[in-house]
């Protein structure tokens, strides 16, 4: 069954009525959504980040704040939101600044748990770059948690995954962990 049949089954479902006026397009419209809010799952990290890794001899953190993202909970269909931050110490190559929330999109458009997401972004970032080491955190809130169940509005969740340096060495994590505490501030 395709999904504006499921869509149009769903609404019946919940006690509506598919043929009135604002209910008409809906179907297609929610097929068109998920796609856009799904395309992740078709694309490779090769593919977003193209000829965009160089080499350079850099050896300081470089780190991208503040990477807004937005995806679906893969229990309730609803979507988590927020920013990710992400570093990594070069050894030898750096990335173009923009590939780096375009790996972010990659991960964060497809159903998805926010501890997994930060994972592959970290993952992807150690194929890509083979950096010293690697920083992600990812601050979010769930609308699963907001709208539903606990109804909790003012709650967010924070992930973190460490690579390389940042996890075997006290002093470059507790940069990292700053700079991100740093945020808005």
């Amino acid at each position: 069954m395709k999904t504006p049949e499921l869509v149009r089954r769903l609404l019946e479902n919940l006690g509506e009525d598919p043929t009135r006026e604002g209910l008409l397009r809906t179907p297609e419209r929610v097929e068109r959504s998920l796609a856009e809010l799904t395309q992740g799952r078709t694309q490779t990290i090769e593919e977003v980040v193209g000829h965009g890794v160089f080499e350079e001899d850099c050896s300081e953190m470089v780190v991208v704040k503040d990477i807004e993202f937005y995806s679906l909970c893969e229990h309730h269909l609803l979507p988590f939101f927020g920013r990710v931050h992400v570093a990594y110490i070069p050894n030898g190559k750096i990335v173009g600044l923009s590939k780096l929330p375009r790996i972010v999109d990659v991960f964060a458009r497809r159903l998805q748990v926010q501890e997994r997401m930060t994972v592959q972004i970290a993952e992807a970032i150690q194929q890509v770059l083979q950096p010293k080491g690697v920083g992600v955190v990812a601050d979010a809130s769930h609308l699963c948690m907001m709208m539903r169940g606990v109804q909790k509005q003012n709650s967010s969740t924070m992930t973190s995954c460490l690579l390389g340096s940042f996890r075997s060495d006290f002093r470059t994590r507790s940069e990292f962990l700053g700079l991100v505490r740093s945020i808005g501030t």
